[in-house]
């Protein structure tokens, strides 16, 4: 078993671990047990009692965080010369459509969002297999294909995040910096979980919301209370 640091043992001693913690309480503590030296991401873990293998059971929304997620968004779009400047305005890194989708083909995938529209996404799915895999793929149920280019770029700017359960029935997502305030975390904590209680499937039986930890980047995970979500 591998031997806990000064730093870890610290932040042990400032929680207790098995305890269910308010979310006030819970993004107070996250921000003291973070000890490292770059401004580490502050992180949500809801294991929902669904079974993703199941279509009517798959869970996948989009959410705009109150207060962004605290990291600047790389934003490539794909799109025909009469949206460039649409797209430049919106404040989107990178503009074009061969000459970028070339560049993809050789490797190139510097970018944290892909948005296009619908007339260039036979071009766009080309890059499947490359896109995919990286979580970067445009999908008009994420608002990433769509004619209105520039209200795409300027919400994924301000903090528009889309999430999905994976194959274990856990949503990971990411809701800010510890730099934010306690308040700041709270609200954008606030939000996706109550995205995702009304994203709860017919089909889904029993407990929905099994567990909710909040953690960051190198944090142990804190229990939340769940009665506290909706307080």
């Amino acid at each position: 078993m591998a031997k806990l640091t000064k730093n870890q043992k610290l932040a042990l001693a400032k929680y207790d671990k098995d305890a269910a913690y308010s979310l006030a309480d819970a993004a107070r503590v996250v921000k003291e047990i973070t000890t490292t030296k770059f401004d580490a991401s502050v992180d949500i873990d809801v294991r929902l009692g669904v079974d993703p293998r199941k279509a009517n059971q798959m869970v996948r929304g989009i959410v705009t965080l109150p207060h962004g997620t605290g990291k600047t968004v790389r934003v490539l779009v794909l799109c025909t010369p009469d949206k460039e400047d649409e797209a430049k305005a919106a404040g989107a890194d990178h503009v074009g459509l061969d000459d970028y989708i070339q560049k993809i083909k050789e490797g190139w995938t510097d970018v944290d969002v892909v948005i296009t529209m619908p007339s260039v996404m036979p071009k766009v799915g080309a890059l499947g297999r490359i896109l995919g895999p990286r979580g970067l793929m445009p999908n008009p149920k994420t608002g990433t294909v769509t004619m209105d280019i520039g209200k795409a770029v300027q919400e994924v700017k301000a903090g528009k995040i889309d999430f999905k359960v994976d194959k274990f029935g856990i949503i990971h997502a990411g809701i800010g910096k510890v730099s934010f305030t306690q308040e700041q975390i709270i609200d954008n904590a606030r939000e996706i979980l109550s995205t995702i209680i009304k994203l709860k499937p017919a089909a889904a039986k029993g407990t929905y919301v099994k567990s909710v930890f909040m953690s960051s980047s190198m944090s142990p995970g804190i229990r939340i209370d769940q009665k506290s979500i909706t307080a």
